[in-house]
């Protein structure tokens, strides 16, 4: 098992100057634009002269997921944030990610857009009118899915204002569409219409299946979810939940969100007693499936960025990343290259349009800016299908 985490944290910058972006609340640090002066280049960015042309071009072959890490960055009436103001709703950073997504849709070959959750940071109205406004920019332009988190329900897993927003009848007539969960009963309306559901697409000569799972997702969820990888077991998974990778165990204090040891998680925020923890959903699921490869999740922002690449029981690597930066400016892209088996993990902040260097609670820039192996070619697919087949075989097994 390998585990890349976070070891100290960095101090504050000093204040900046106001622009038309808002400040962030902790520095993010990021790559200097081609190069210029940090005043030209602010300059430049104010005057709209960067677009998607400062990030590189995926290579022939090449496609985008991207996802979305938490967006609770809502400013004016009624806000944590600004709570004494009466200035009109807003949330820039969440419309910066859907300008930049619809942008660079053709530029960065991008063919899915995951949301980790907590799209709102207060369960309410005015949040989920701007959220599905903004998020209706994706709509007919790529396949996307949501993950609901626990900003976005009440404790016992209420979602019922997300699915009022968001209803499967919405995406329906969308041929990527898989569906959600469908409730046995009454008791489990909770967790339908949207709550959990499923996309199909394909890139790169490839077919993918892709779970969006409420956070610490009950039983009966986790059960469909199995029954949907097997249904679609030749198609390759990627699964995205609110809760996964973070502080083991529940801190006890605030530096403990910081400080404390990081891992899959093994404490809940929903549902009660029903609700699994990460480590649960690891066991009663993820581990269970061959095709799952990549399991993407928020939650954790004082954590930040930490990935685990574990086997799953028939051998395969399942690659766990977080990524929460705050509910500020940015978002990861994973740029999938089959020519090469790679897939190049990019952290890009669609508000300042720059790479992210480092950040307040994660300095190390390869923590942000990564590449992970997988098998994609015809060839090296081959190879690692036969290399799990022999792990997978008892000690004594004919081979």
């Amino acid at each position: 098992m390998k585990m890349l985490l976070p070891t100290h944290r960095d101090g504050r910058q000093p204040a900046r100057p106001a622009t038309r972006f808002p400040a962030p609340r902790r520095p993010v640090f990021h790559a200097p634009l081609f190069r210029l002066p940090r005043a030209l280049a602010a300059c430049a960015l104010l005057a709209g002269a960067l677009h998607a042309a400062d990030l590189d071009a995926p290579p022939p072959g090449a496609f985008t997921v991207v996802v979305i890490p938490d967006t609770q960055g809502y400013r004016g009436a009624s806000t944590k944030a600004t709570p004494d103001s009466t200035d009109p709703l807003t949330n820039p950073v969440f419309a910066n990610h859907i300008q930049w997504i619809r942008e660079s849709v053709k530029s960065q070959n991008i063919v899915f857009v995951s949301h980790v959750g907590d799209i709102v940071d207060i369960d309410n109205e005015p949040q989920w009118t701007l959220a599905r406004q903004t998020l209706d920019g994706l709509m007919g332009l790529v396949p996307f899915g949501i993950s609901v988190g626990n900003h976005d329900m009440k404790a016992n897993g209420d979602a019922s204002r997300f699915q009022k927003r968001f209803p499967a009848e919405r995406f329906k007539t969308f041929a990527w569409y898989g569906g959600s969960f469908e409730p046995a009963g009454p008791e489990e309306a909770l967790y339908g219409n949207n709550v959990n559901s499923c996309q199909l697409f394909s890139a790169g000569g490839m077919d993918f299946v892709f779970l969006h799972l409420e956070c610490n997702a009950p039983d009966p969820v986790l059960t469909w979810a199995g029954q949907v990888l097997t249904r679609y077991r030749s198609r390759r998974a990627l699964l995205t939940t609110h809760m996964d990778l973070g502080v083991r165990e529940r801190p006890k204090t605030q530096e403990g969100f910081v400080s404390d040891p990081k891992g899959r998680m093994g404490w809940s925020k929903n549902h009660g007693a029903r609700g699994n923890t990460p480590l649960q959903m690891w066991d009663k699921l993820y581990r269970q499936h061959a095709n799952l490869a990549f399991v993407f999740s928020g939650d954790q922002s004082r954590a930040t960025a930490l990935r685990l690449s574990q086997p799953g029981d028939h051998g395969n690597v399942v690659h766990a990343m977080l990524s929460d930066y705050e509910s500020e400016g940015p978002l990861r892209l994973y740029r999938f290259i089959p020519a090469r088996n790679k897939v190049q993990a990019i952290t890009y902040d669609t508000t300042r349009r720059e790479l992210v260097e480092r950040t307040a609670y994660v300095p190390e820039r390869s923590e942000h800016q990564f590449t992970l192996d997988y098998a994609m070619s015809p060839a090296a697919t081959a190879d690692q299908a036969a290399a799990d087949k022999v792990r997978a075989l008892p000690p004594h097994a004919e081979r």
